[in-house]
C-alpha cells in the first residue's frame, strides 16, 4: 500500500491509499477517486512531507560511535584538513588562476583562493565551474 497526499481543485486536501501509482491512476481516470469535503473528482497528487524513523535504541548509539551523528565541529575540522591538504591554495590569485587552466595554460588540478564578486562573475560568464565554501573557524585541536 501507498498513501498519496492528494488535493482536489477546490483546494481541500485529504489522503488516498492505493496499491501502487498505477491503482491512483486508474481510479483518476475512471474519476473513482472523489474528494470526502465537496465530491469533486478533479483531483491531483500533491508533494508531501515525510520523515524516516529509526529502529535503533539509544544504548545501541551509545555502545557503537559509528551509529551516532557526526559532530558538526570535528565534521568542519574534517572538512577543512580536506582542503588544505587536497587544494593548492592560489589566495587572492584565484581567479587568474582558474582562467589559466581552464584555457590550458597551466595543468588541471585543484586550487583555492579568495576572489571579490567582480571575478566570480567573470568566471561564471567564461563558463568555469566553481563553488563557495566558507572558511571553517581555527582550531587549536589536531586531528
Amino acid at each position: 500500500m501507498i498513501v498519496f497526499d492528494l488535493q482536489c481543485a477546490r483546494g481541500h486536501q485529504f489522503e488516498g491509499w492505493f496499491d501502487d501509482n498505477r491503482a491512483f491512476e486508474d481510479q483518476k481516470k475512471r474519476q473513482l477517486i472523489l474528494c470526502p469535503v465537496c465530491n469533486d473528482s478533479n483531483v491531483c497528487k500533491i508533494p508531501s512531507a515525510f520523515a524516516i524513523g529509526s529502529s535503533r535504541t539509544n544504548t545501541e548509539t551509545d555502545t557503537n560511535p559509528e551509529l551516532r551523528p557526526p559532530d558538526p565541529a570535528a565534521l568542519a575540522r574534517k572538512i577543512s584538513h580536506f582542503l588544505e591538504n587536497s587544494f593548492d591554495n592560489v589566495g587572492s590569485d584565484f581567479a587568474k588562476e582558474a582562467l589559466k587552466i581552464h584555457y590550458g595554460a597551466e595543468e588541471p588540478r585543484n586550487i583555492r583562493g579568495v576572489s571579490t564578486s567582480e571575478e566570480e562573475k567573470m568566471l561564471k560568464e567564461e563558463g568555469i565551474r566553481f563553488f563557495k565554501i566558507p572558511a571553517a573557524p581555527p582550531s587549536s585541536e589536531k586531528n
